[in-house]
Order: structure tokens, then C-alpha cells, then sequence
């Protein structure tokens, strides 16, 4: 599916993932240390989050903290990340298919920062104190931000976040 958007080198591979719900920008390499690099906790992945309602600064304090999720494993308890509610919906692109309409009650947008990412986690973290997400885009990823991309849009990039 990907080759049908650029003609890409072979031995291109994605760098993480994102589920099938989730949006936004997605790295991609021929490097294998490079994507381990980047999949490391060295590196930042900042998500806006849309969750259902609107969220408190005690929710917001314990996402900063880290909070307790399962996992494929068990038990975890997340890392500390940087967690603020923006001011603002933020402008991306139109989904295809709507979330949901205002008139089922408020939503928050939050920017959540994480240096690590277990399957589901921002989604799993926001569940757990309280406000399901609605909607996730990854929007940095180290030093790379999606800015005005579309989807399906590529770039390249020789910037070593």
C-alpha cells in the first residue's frame, strides 16, 4: 500500500506504527540502527489526543506522574511524560469518518509526550483516569513535526531528530 503512494527504496520500513484508529506522522527508513534509535526512549513522540469530556488538572497531573496499564505482559505503570490541555482544538485535517458530534458532550484536546510506547498507551493512559480518547495523532516525532502535512503526503527528510 505504501508503494502505491512514492516509489520508496526497497528494504523500506516503518519506524513504530500506529493502530488502525490512530493518525499521523509516521517515519519510514531503509537504517535498522536508525529506527531503533528513534523507537528508543531517547527520543520524544508528542500525540494530541481528543478524549470524551472535559478533562481536569487532577487527570492531566496523573498522566504526567504515570499511571498503572496492561499490557501484553501485565501490570505497567507508565513513565512520567509532559501532559497539557491545549488552549484550542488544533487545525488537522478532516477525518473521513466523524468521531462524534458536539451535541453528545464536550471533548478536550491534550498534548501528551511520551518516551516510550507500549501498544495502545496514550489511548490505554487516558481510559484509566477517566476521558477515553477520541481521536490521536501523533504530531512529532524527536525533532520532525507533521506541521501542514495531509495524510498520505510524503516528504523526505535527512534530519537526524
Amino acid at each position: 500500500m505504501l508503494g502505491e503512494l512514492y516509489d520508496f527504496p526497497e528494504n523500506t520500513m516503518a519506524i513504530g506504527r500506529l493502530d488502525e484508529h490512530s493518525e499521523g506522522l509516521l517515519l519510514l527508513t531503509t537504517d535498522g540502527k536508525m529506527s531503533e534509535y528513534i523507537r528508543s526512549s531517547k527520543i520524544e513522540k508528542e500525540y494530541f489526543a481528543q478524549v470524551d469530556g472535559e478533562i481536569t488538572q487532577e487527570a492531566i497531573q496523573k498522566l504526567k506522574n504515570g499511571v498503572e496499564i496492561n499490557t501484553e505482559i501485565g501490570k505497567y505503570i507508565t513513565k512520567p511524560s509532559i501532559v497539557f490541555k491545549l488552549a484550542e482544538s488544533p487545525q488537522l485535517p478532516k477525518r473521513v469518518k466523524k468521531i462524534r458530534d458536539e451535541r453528545h458532550g464536550a471533548t478536550s484536546w491534550i498534548s501528551i509526550t511520551l518516551r516510550e510506547g507500549k501498544f495502545r498507551q496514550v489511548r490505554k493512559m487516558t481510559a484509566v483516569v477517566g476521558y477515553p480518547t477520541l481521536r490521536l495523532v501523533r504530531v512529532r516525532i524527536g525533532t520532525i513535526h507533521i506541521n501542514n502535512m495531509l495524510a498520505g503526503e510524503v516528504k523526505e527528510t535527512n534530519s537526524f531528530i
